[in-house]
Parts: C-alpha cells; sequence; structure tokens
C-alpha cells in the first residue's frame, strides 16, 4: 500500500529539510515524496535539486506559477504514484512511526464496510502535546463535519484515499490562490465517505509568521470569491451544527461588505 507523502510549498527552503529528515527516519518506507513548489522565489529549488541527487528517498519535485495550495492538492492527487495521500505542510515534520500508522490505520478501515475517504490523526506542538481538542478514546468514524459535534477541533493530520481526490477537486477562482480545505472535505462526507478519526500525534506542526494562520482575515479578503463561496456552501452543510452554520452566514455577510472597503481601499 504505497503512500504519496504530499508537500505543498512556497519559499520554505530555510527549513523543509527538517521534514526530509523526519522522512529519512521513517519505519515504513514504501512511500514517495511528492512536492509541488508553488512558485518559490527563493532557493527551494536548488535545495530539492540537491535532495534528489542524494538518492536517499524517492523524491519527485515540480515547480508551478503560484496557485495555492488547493490548486497544489488538485494537481498533487493527479500525480501521485500513492494508494494513499497524506498531506504533510512544508513547516512540519513527521514523528519517526508516522508513515507506519498511517499505513496501519488505512488497513482498519479496509475492513469496514462503510465507505472511507480516508484517515484523521493528530498534530502536535510536540510528540506529547496536542493541537486543539479531541475525543476520549482511540478513533472514531465520522462524517467530516461531524467533528464539532465530537470535540474535535485544530488543526488534523489528514491521509486520503488518492483515488478520492482525484474525484474531487477543489473549484478554482482565477486570480485567487487560497480556498479553505473544509469546502472539499465537507462535500466528500456529503457523497456518504466517512473520516476515521484516531488519537495519536503523527506530525509535528510550526505555525510561522509566514504561514496562512497568522494571515487568516488578510488572506480571506483577497481571495474574495473563493470566500464568499466557501461561506455560501457551509451554511447549506446540514450535518454542521446550526450554531456554526449562523455564524458562516455572518461572516459570508461581514466578508461581502468588507469586501468593498478592502479592494476600494486597495486600489
Amino acid at each position: 500500500m504505497k503512500i504519496t507523502v504530499f508537500t505543498p510549498t512556497y519559499n520554505r527552503s530555510y527549513i523543509i529539510s527538517q521534514l526530509y529528515q523526519s522522512l529519512l527516519a521513517q519505519t515504513y518506507h514504501d512511500f514517495e515524496w511528492l512536492v509541488i513548489d508553488d512558485g518559490s522565489n527563493d532557493s527551494t529549488q536548488d535545495l530539492f535539486h540537491k535532495l534528489i541527487s542524494e538518492n536517499k528517498i524517492d523524491i519527485r519535485y515540480y515547480k508551478v506559477p503560484n496557485g495555492g495550495k488547493h490548486r497544489a492538492i488538485n494537481r498533487g492527487s493527479d500525480l501521485a504514484r500513492g494508494e494513499i495521500f497524506f498531506i504533510v505542510d512544508s513547516d512540519d515534520y513527521l514523528t519517526p512511526n508516522s508513515l507506519e500508522r498511517v499505513h496501519y490505520w488505512f488497513g482498519e478501515i479496509q475492513k469496514k464496510k462503510a465507505k472511507f475517504a480516508g484517515i484523521s490523526g493528530l498534530k502536535g506542538y510536540t510528540p506529547q502535546n496536542y493541537i486543539g481538542t479531541t475525543f476520549q478514546g482511540k478513533h472514531l468514524e465520522l462524517f467530516s463535519p461531524q467533528q464539532k459535534q465530537y470535540g474535535i477541533s485544530g488543526d488534523r493530520a489528514d491521509a486520503f484515499y488518492t483515488s478520492v481526490l482525484r474525484t474531487f477537486k477543489f473549484p478554482e477562482f482565477p486570480g485567487e490562490n487560497f480556498l479553505t480545505e473544509a469546502t472539499l472535505w465537507f462535500k466528500i462526507a456529503e457523497h456518504g465517505y466517512k473520516t476515521c478519526f484516531f488519537n495519536e500525534i503523527i506530525c509535528i506542526c510550526n505555525y510561522l509568521p509566514d504561514g496562512l494562520t497568522h494571515n487568516s482575515v488578510a488572506t480571506r479578503l483577497k481571495n474574495i470569491h473563493g470566500t464568499l463561496f466557501a461561506y455560501r456552501y457551509l451554511v447549506t452543510v446540514k450535518q454542521l451544527p446550526f450554531s456554526l452554520r449562523l455564524r458562516y452566514f455572518l461572516n459570508y455577510w461581514r466578508f461581502y461588505l468588507f469586501s468593498f472597503f478592502y479592494h476600494n481601499s486597495a486600489i
């Protein structure tokens, strides 16, 4: 069951070697590292030429014009050679048994009768301190929009069947390079696919000043068509709690109105 470790990156030559070293240390070896360089203007390309020449792991590197993480996932799922598509950000790194545990949990869901999109493990600030909140117990099998109802919040380490991501794609808006991933994960769930959430830290996360988390509001305003599309869609997801759908409804109008001031002031 080959795994594609997929990493979209933009100007992260100063830190992505940390992820590379963690891949070298994996206890599971049937994987490729597929990297989409999203238009970096630093030394990322030179770094990957060097890493590929070392020939220590299977690396496939593609440089594309800047289009955002969602476009990179769309393209990456088409290029992937693995049955499993494990999304790992360029400022994160993996625990030594991460891929072994991904392989294990996919083996578990293959035994089930339900349709599964994939699995979702914990990200941690450290190997002992997980991000966000989670449920009690070992694992839960849910539709992705249900996670809030079970106390699951914060960034997760997500891996999908590659075939699912080839079937369902992010919409792409000309001139914009951000769209929240929930639009696709929830759409997949609406088509009857569950996710297996499990309580193991398999990825260590760094929140850097140049990341999307630190620039959330400005990023959404700069990508207003995608932002409004996302909020319009999320309001319709019936598996989400009413209070959350109401918040998305209010956010839609907040960003719709604020966008007039923002874009006029930017001219």
